[in-house]
């Protein structure tokens, strides 16, 4: 009888195993879970729309405030931002998981709490690649790799499609009105150099570095990538008006649906790409002056 309920004990040990998932977040963190989980918390846009992207947007149960892709999560409760997140109704909502930014102070409260989390934050094309695969071992997703082939086969048909004469255009993309820059090292800079761009904010600033923005006017950029929302402004910055690129109307000012796009390293970096492109098409010095692209 002894014998009976060891082999039964093993039996359910090896069961537990087979379902159980592990994951080791970016934070170094090590969370297993006896099955995948069906109660999602996702506080990174980038984050959420890889979940739904390898199709498991139904286990989402909230989000943070900035998660607003695909529209069928306006119906989920916004539980604040990625940094400051209301953790009183996260915690209602009883998830199997929290995912979040590494760079969030939030989780260690979370995980004192009790709740698993797992801490990603892709910066670079190689850390959404790699994210993809942590997500996908998380949650037990098919085909993970398929689904980065088609975002890599996508910028690069993006980069196909420009002129000879576009490449080298030296841009400056800024992130946010501070103002902030994509460097050379950031997934933005990535795919400007797919391109066949020049970044004028070199690696050594860090991937997402508050420039001073004297340092943009003796950069002299021949194109300017910025937010609807701060064209405007940028143009009462000392100097801005009489660059080459503000000048000459090189400047596309992209809507704040086209910005989340291009901001947000996950599924939707081949779109980006073929924002860029348009933009680096349309505004490079061979293509003669225009008006901003919006």
């Amino acid at each position: 009888m002894k014998r009976y309920y060891f082999y039964l004990l093993l039996v359910l040990l090896q069961s537990f195993a087979a379902q159980a998932v592990e994951v080791v977040d970016d934070r170094g963190f090590r969370t297993t879970l006896p099955h995948p989980p069906q109660r999602i918390v996702s506080l990174l846009p980038s984050l959420t729309e890889s979940i739904c992207e390898l199709g498991y947007c139904q286990r989402l149960v909230g989000v943070d405030r900035y998660s607003n892709f695909p529209a069928s999560l306006q119906n989920l409760p916004q539980l604040g931002g990625g940094l400051d997140p209301n953790i009183e109704a996260i915690v209602v909502l009883k998830p199997d998981v929290v995912i979040m930014a590494a760079s969030s102070r939030a989780g260690e409260r979370l995980r004192a709490l009790g709740l698993n989390v797992v801490a990603l934050e892709p910066k670079t094309h190689a850390d959404v690649q790699r994210v993809l695969r942590k997500l996908g071992q998380l949650l037990e997703a098919p085909d993970v790799d398929k689904i980065w082939r088609a975002i890599d086969a996508g910028v690069s048909a993006a980069a196909q499609s420009l002129p000879s004469s576009a490449l080298g255009t030296r841009v400056y993309f800024e992130v946010n009105p501070a103002p902030y820059g994509a460097g050379e090292n950031s997934f933005i800079g990535e795919t400007l150099s797919r391109l066949g761009a020049k970044n004028i904010i070199p690696a050594k600033l860090g991937p997402f570095p508050k420039i001073n923005p004297e340092f943009i006017v003796r950069a002299n950029p021949d194109l300017i990538m910025v937010g609807d929302s701060s064209a405007e402004a940028m143009l009462q910055r000392p100097g801005w008006p009489a660059m080459r690129a503000v000048r000459e109307q090189r400047v596309c000012a992209f809507s704040p649906a086209q910005s989340n796009v291009l901001v947000r390293p996950g599924p939707r970096m081949a779109e980006a790409a073929r924002l860029m492109a348009a933009c680096v098409n349309e505004k490079s010095p061979g293509s003669g002056p225009r008006k901003v692209q919006r």
